[in-house]
């Protein structure tokens, strides 16, 4: 049974190489004695000042992943062989401290794909345009889209974070294929279906006459000529995935264009649940896992301490040991065999949640719907000091807003920059801000782990 406690500090020696994390008391007493320093911010990270690493005494810990396609979870653990209650030698692991890493893929697809239609419409409009390339050209080896090779930098920036913060001995990492084939019908597929498919042998439009009746699936017309249309837009995120397409007629394809089926079918409830019924779960998040994972297991291998990938049944079968909800940290801290009669003993009650951010947009100019130039942006990021995305702490001497307030900054070329607070935003003057961190893509913040019984030991 999982036991929670306090999350740990990052702690530096002197000369700057990893100890052993500290309890944030510990962490304070130390600044407040003038024996250390605040290095980092976020992750909170100390640095002493009266000691080196060969003066001390560090153990090591493991680092542990579970990744994910939306978010990536990270702990950081110690084991030990420990003596029970009864006298018996009981095998632990002590979660020190855990991250939530959300990577914004989605968010990168969607500005591929939005460019993506602007440069489509310059070319259908006879506008100016860039020619179109040659579709049968080579990619180097490894290569990743854009919104998935995101995933493995982003896991990867923050792993040898990690590594630099603390002294990882041991790098864990869950690694799960999909059989995505056989997810697509919910059956499981052997001999020529497998290698061939369900659908071998026939065309999209074949098998939606069949499936439909050669009808609308909208409005039920027959005898006219009828579209392809996707129930999930592709404005939407929706796939060419075969159950997400239906045949309509040419009126109710204009009619729906872009809108969410589930608006446009709202007063046909029958209907409605009819076209429901065929559509199945996007396999999109199971498809950017399949490909990112090799990649991701190449990349951490470089970051020197030995690396252990295990299965998805490990992590399972831990957590439900422990009697531990499903969280991405919780995963983290369960990755890898426990061994008989091991136990966690500790569960950080606070994981630190990092956000992709990015660095800003590298476009001059700012768009409107139909892809032309509204709004010129300046050239340079820097205004009087600071990047959007800094870390600083404002004092506001009057006003409303009067007192101190630490946030991540917006800047503005006239000055008047404005800073994100828990209660709002707020403008301040540059001259009221000190800079505690620079932006490095990231946003940091703190979430509540879901863990809601103690075990015998909650250090």
């Amino acid at each position: 049974m999982g036991g929670v406690g306090e999350g740990r500090v990052f702690v530096l020696a002197k000369d700057g190489r990893p100890l052993m994390p500290c309890h944030p008391a510990r962490a304070r007493e130390l600044l407040d004695k003038g024996r250390a320093v605040v290095h980092r911010q976020a992750p909170f990270t100390i640095r002493l000042k009266d000691r080196t690493s060969a003066e001390s005494e560090v153990d090591g810990v493991q680092l542990r992943i579970d990744p994910g396609s939306k978010g990536t979870g990270l702990a950081l653990t110690d084991e030990r062989y420990e003596t029970g209650e009864h006298g018996e030698t009981v095998f632990t692991r002590r979660g020190l401290l855990s991250a939530e890493l959300q990577h914004r893929g989605d968010q990168i697809h969607h500005c591929m794909t939005q460019r993506a239609g602007y440069r489509r419409r310059r070319r259908s409009a006879n506008l100016r345009h860039r020619a179109l390339r040659s579709s049968n050209r080579t990619r180097p080896e490894g290569w990743l889209a854009p919104a998935l090779r995101h995933r493995v930098d982003t896991t990867m920036s923050l792993a040898s974070r990690f590594c630099r913060y603390a002294p990882v001995t041991e790098i864990h990492v869950e690694s799960v294929g999909f059989d995505t084939h056989s997810m697509s019908v919910g059956r499981g597929f052997d001999g020529d279906e497998h290698r061939n498919g369900a659908l071998a042998g026939t065309d999209a439009r074949t098998y939606l006459l069949g499936k439909w009746g050669h009808a609308c699936a909208y409005c039920g017309v027959t005898g006219v000529p009828l579209n392809i249309e996707h129930v999930r837009p592709r404005a939407q995120g929706g796939t060419e995935r075969i159950t997400n397409l239906v045949l309509s007629c040419v009126p109710c394809n204009q009619a729906k264009g872009s809108t969410p089926v589930e608006v446009f079918l709202a007063r046909r409830p029958d209907r409605l649940a009819e076209i429901l019924a065929q559509t199945r779960t996007p396999l999109r998040d199971t498809a950017a896992m399949n490909s990112t994972r090799r990649q991701l297991v190449l990349k951490l291998g470089s970051l020197g301490p030995p690396m252990h990938t295990w299965s998805g049944s490990h992590t399972a079968r831990n957590r439900r040991a422990m009697g531990l909800d499903k969280t991405h940290t919780i995963d983290a801290l369960a990755v890898g065999p426990l061994g008989h009669g091991g136990v966690i003993v500790r569960v950080p009650d606070r994981a630190l949640v990092v956000r992709a951010t990015g660095r800003g947009s590298y476009a001059r100019t700012t768009p409107d719907r139909f892809g032309f130039p509204r709004l010129r942006r300046a050239r340079s990021k820097r205004h009087f000091g600071y990047f959007t995305g800094d870390l600083v702490r404002a004092s506001v001497t009057t006003g409303a807003w009067a007192g101190t307030w630490t946030g991540r900054v917006s800047v503005r070329a006239r000055g008047q920059h404005s800073l994100t607070t828990p209660q709002g935003r707020i403008n301040v003057s540059y001259r009221n801000l000190r800079l505690l961190q620079r932006g490095d893509g990231y946003a940091y913040g703190t979430r509540q782990e879901p863990v809601t019984r103690r075990s015998r030991k909650t250090g």
